[in-house]
């Protein structure tokens, strides 16, 4: 076994890195305490061809894999949780469904200026009543003539009101057993009807936009179907699947700044005439937290990984998804208690680093699902 990166991965790592702390770092409180989603940051971001690092370039991409991207996704995150959200979800939910499922047509109108960096792009399908449970949907799209008109609400969206263009899901149809057909559909941005808000105030990634849809007799082209009218359901769990590494990477970030936070501030902070690092209770904590972020980081990579090489990824997906985002969670708590007072303060940013990944713990798939869908993989 290999587990050397190639020379481009690791040429990729460092130019993000660079990019990271030199443009991104010193941006990330203000982006965190106003909310404010970083639209210039992500232009340069495409100029440098991050946003289509796992695309062809025949697309506009830079024809990178996957883990090239989860390497890009943990430096940006290191650096600030909520950019590197934005960034995971604009690559594998805005534009991997349209590179997976979509025609060649669809592919060159709507793919490759995303992937070239001059526009971000959206996957709508949360509902207010059909989160977890994702096959509940009640977005209806219907048949009319060469066009579907679609009705319903989509929420907590990530991008969607900086996107060019938001690719939902709705019920189509039914099947012959009488469960419900999921389609998928591209709607661009500017299409009557399609109403996108940003009412949410969150706890964190509090820079990442987050949008409600409403669809009002939303006439879309029957062209605009994504894929197999058919599939949409197993399209979107693909999609997951691919997804779940990006928010593992994206863990692992924020896993590993918590660890550098905390061994900094440890070897610098005296108590009892010694730097707190010399106490055993200390050294435990920041041990335990070196050991899971390299645990996570390694099943990252796996993950990714088995998606290049084409081999099924969806148990081991699922298992960097729920580890790393549990580890993020553990890491940036224990940096919290080992910076001790000061660590309940801004000033020190790692209670940032906890408020962001929490919501790794929730967002494509909650733990509990995570842990569902390793438990269908084993055969349960």
């Amino acid at each position: 076994m290999n587990f050397e990166l190639t020379k481009e991965q690791e040429m990729t790592r460092k130019m993000v890195r660079d990019f990271a702390e030199d443009v991104i770092r010193p941006r990330a409180v203000d982006i965190d305490v106003n909310a404010d989603f970083p639209e210039d940051l992500f232009n340069e971001m495409g100029r440098l061809g991050l946003l289509g690092i796992p695309f062809p370039e025949e697309y506009g991409g830079s024809g990178g894999d996957t883990i090239t991207y989860a390497l890009a996704v943990e430096e940006i995150g290191r650096v600030c949780g909520s950019t590197g959200l934005s960034y995971a979800a604009a690559v594998s939910l805005g534009a991997s469904p349209i590179y997976y499922f979509g025609t060649e047509e669809q592919k060159r109108e709507f793919l490759t200026p995303l992937a070239r960096g001059e526009a971000l792009a959206s996957f709508g399908l949360t509902e207010p009543n059909a989160g977890s449970d994702a096959g509940g949907t009640k977005t209806r799209a219907e048949l009319e003539d060469d066009h579907y008109v679609i009705n319903g609400e989509k929420c907590w969206i990530t991008n969607a009101e900086y996107a060019r263009s938001i690719t939902v899901t709705a019920v189509s149809g039914k099947r012959d057993d009488g469960k419900n057909i999921i389609s998928a559909f591209i709607i661009p941005k500017d299409t009557p009807g399609m109403k996108i808000t940003s009412p949410y105030d969150k706890m964190g990634v509090r820079g990442s936009n987050t949008s409600e849809i409403i669809l009002e007799d939303v006439k879309v082209p029957k062209e605009n179907i994504l894929g197999d009218p058919s599939k949409g359901f197993k399209q979107f769990l693909h999609t997951l699947d691919g997804g779940r590494i990006s928010i593992a990477a994206l863990a692992v970030g924020i896993a590993q700044a918590s660890l550098d936070r905390a061994l900094a501030y440890a070897k610098e902070r005296k108590q009892f005439g010694q730097p707190i690092s010399k106490f055993q209770a200390i050294q435990f904590k920041l041990a335990d937290m070196a050991m899971e972020v390299e645990l996570a980081r390694n099943m990252v990579l796996k993950a990714a990984w088995l998606k290049d090489e084409g081999k099924n990824f969806t148990k081991e997906s699922a298992y960097a998804k729920l580890f790393a985002s549990e580890t993020a969670f553990r890491s940036a708590n224990q940096a919290i208690q080992i910076h001790g007072g000061y660590g309940y303060m801004r000033e020190y940013e790692v209670e940032r680093f906890l408020r962001d990944a929490k919501l790794l713990e929730i967002g494509e798939g909650t733990s509990e699902i995570q842990r569902m869908v390793i438990a269908r993989q084993l055969g349960c």
